[in-house]
């Protein structure tokens, strides 16, 4: 880390990355010198793929986008220890929806009283992505249904790879 570089961390479960997440990696990526792409677990959610599956996806899918200043971190920690340690001063989080904001909001007060020199900057997802969770892209699969126009070819891939895997859900 070089004197003044400002680092921003961009946690999330990633599982699987989406068009929405690649598109908040875009714009964060231009809002600081070097941007950490944390990828941790979350005990409240079901993974369909392991961590290391996770790191791996989310690190092709950077390498595909052609930024320089990203670099891919796995990390099961509290996110403002894991910020701190990555010297970061700025955590980017995406927004979809009001329900989001109400949920982050919280999470950036919480974040705030643990570390008061880490901003929390939120940014909003295209429009035309603001729909696309990754709860809801593997929902959709499990299901049989398509997911082209959610997540990259490759990630695809790797759902419906998994997905076969594992067996669809549901009666038709």
């Amino acid at each position: 880390m070089s004197l003044g570089e400002r680092i921003g961390v961009y946690p999330g479960t990633f599982d699987p990355i989406t068009l929405g997440h690649a598109d908040i990696i875009r714009r964060g990526a231009k809002l600081v010198d070097r941007l950490i792409i944390g990828v941790t677990t979350n005990p409240s959610k079901n993974p369909l793929f392991t961590p290391e599956e996770r790191m791996a996806m989310v690190e092709r899918e950077v390498a595909a986008l052609g930024i320089e200043n990203v670099t891919v971190v796995g990390f099961h920690a509290l996110l403002m220890k894991f910020a701190q340690k990555q010297g970061a001063s700025v955590i980017v989080r995406g927004l979809r929806a009001v329900a989001d904001f109400e949920y982050e909001y919280q999470m950036a007060g919480m974040n705030q009283q643990l570390n008061p020199s880490i901003e929390t900057v939120f940014l909003m997802a295209d429009v035309s992505l603001q729909p696309i969770a990754s709860k809801l892209v593997k929902e959709i699969a499990m299901f049989g249904g398509e997911i082209a126009k959610f997540v990259s070819p490759a990630v695809r891939e790797d759902v419906m790879a998994r997905v076969s895997r594992n067996g669809l859900l549901g009666d038709y």
